[in-house]
C-alpha cells in the first residue's frame, strides 16, 4: 500500500511540475534570447568557415538584440564541434555553422558516427555557398592543371596534401581529384584549414582544395598557385583560372555549403525567431556585399528554411557517399 501510495504522490507532483513547467518554458522561448548567444564554429580560426561565421555574427546580434559569441572548436575535420551542438541544450543559446564535411561527409567517414547529421540537429537554414579551389606550393614545376596532372602521376609517391581534418570540405575534394588523376597521394590532416594553407605556401606540401575565400588572397600575393576552380563555372574572383573541367578533369565539383544548426528538440518560438534573423542577415545589404567579395554565394530565398534543409542534408549524405567509399576512407 505504501508503494503504491509514493507512486501516487510522485505522478501528482510530476504533474504539478509539468502544468508549472510548460507555460514557462513557452514564456522562455518566447522571450528568447534574454543574454548572449553562442554561435560554435567547429573550425580553428581564421579558416573559411570562421571567416563567414564572424561576417553574418555582428548583424545577427544586432537583429536578435542580444550579442553573437564566435567561439571556434576545432578537431576532427569539424565533427567536434558540431558533436557538442549534437549533444547541447536545446535552449536556443548554443548553435554551429555547419557544413558539408560536418553533415554531408561525416555519416559516411566514421565507422561510429559522433552524431546523426539527420536525427540529432534541428535544421535553421543554408546560409552559403563557395567553390573550393586547387592550389599548389608556389615552388611546383607546374602553373596549370595539366602540368600538375603530368607531375602527379610521375611523382604521386613522395607527394603529399593538405586539410583543415580528416572528412573535412577541404580534404574530400582533393580527394576527387586524386581519383579524376588515377593517382594516390599522402593526406595530411590539420586542425583547420588555416595552418593546412600555410603549409602549402611553405612548401612542406605540395597542394589543398581550399576555400575560395580565404584561398584568393594567397593567390594574388603569389604565396601560392591557382590551377583549377572546382565547380561548375568560374570565379568572378579569378576569372582566369578554369574549372577542373575545362582544364582537363571533367566532372571534378565541389562546391561547399554552409548551413545553421540548433540541438535538437529546440522549442519551434526559438526555431522561427532565428530563421527570421539568419534570413533578415543574409538580405542585408552589408552583408551581402562582405559575402559576394568573399566569393561567395548567398542562398536565395526558396532554399533556406527548416524542410529545405532537412531534405538537403540527407541528399548530400547520399550524394558523397560514393566519393568517400571508393576511397577506401573509414575512421574507426
Amino acid at each position: 500500500m505504501r508503494r503504491s501510495l509514493s507512486s501516487a504522490v510522485l505522478a501528482i507532483a510530476g504533474l504539478a511540475l509539468a502544468v508549472v513547467g510548460g507555460p514557462a518554458a513557452a514564456q522562455d522561448a518566447a522571450a528568447w534570447p534574454t543574454r548572449p548567444v553562442t554561435l560554435i564554429v567547429p573550425f580553428l580560426a581564421g579558416g573559411p568557415i570562421d571567416v563567414i561565421a564572424r561576417v553574418q555574427a555582428q548583424k545577427l546580434g544586432e537583429i536578435l538584440g542580444q550579442t553573437v559569441v564566435v567561439e571556434n572548436v576545432g578537431g576532427g575535420g569539424g565533427a567536434l564541434g558540431a558533436q557538442r551542438i549534437a549533444r547541447g541544450a536545446p535552449d536556443g543559446y548554443l548553435f554551429v555553422m555547419g557544413n558539408v564535411g560536418t553533415h554531408a561527409y561525416h555519416p559516411s567517414l566514421y565507422a561510429k558516427p559522433l552524431y546523426d547529421p539527420v536525427t540529432d540537429f534541428q535544421p535553421v537554414g543554408l546560409t552559403t555557398e563557395s567553390p573550393r579551389l586547387l592550389v599548389v606550393r608556389p615552388t611546383l614545376p607546374a602553373d596549370d592543371l595539366k602540368g600538375f596532372v603530368a607531375f602527379a602521376k610521375a611523382n604521386h609517391a613522395t607527394m603529399s596534401f593538405g586539410s583543415g581534418g580528416l572528412g573535412s570540405a577541404t580534404h574530400i575534394p582533393c580527394l576527387l581529384v586524386n581519383q579524376a588523376m588515377g593517382v594516390t597521394v599522402t593526406h595530411v590532416p590539420y586542425r583547420g584549414a588555416a595552418p593546412a594553407m600555410q603549409d602549402v605556401i611553405g612548401g612542406r606540401t605540395d597542394y589543398m582544395c581550399d576555400s575560395i575565400q580565404t584561398a584568393v588572397p594567397q593567390v594574388t600575393q603569389k604565396n601560392v598557385k591557382a590551377l583549377a576552380v572546382l565547380s561548375g563555372t568560374r570565379s568572378p574572383l579569378l576569372p582566369e583560372v578554369p574549372t577542373a573541367t575545362e582544364a582537363g578533369l571533367p566532372g571534378v565539383e565541389a562546391d561547399a555549403w554552409n548551413a545553421i544548426f540548433l540541438p535538437k528538440g529546440t522549442p519551434e518560438p526559438i526555431v522561427k525567431k532565428l530563421v527570421a534573423a539568419v534570413n533578415q542577415t543574409l538580405d542585408d545589404p552589408t552583408v551581402k556585399k562582405r559575402l559576394d567579395d568573399l566569393g561567395l554565394s548567398i542562398v536565395p530565398p526558396e532554399r533556406r528554411g527548416p524542410d529545405y534543409l532537412a531534405k538537403y542534408v540527407k541528399s548530400e549524405i547520399d550524394r558523397w557517399a560514393p566519393a568517400i567509399k571508393a576511397a577506401g576512407l573509414k575512421v574507426e
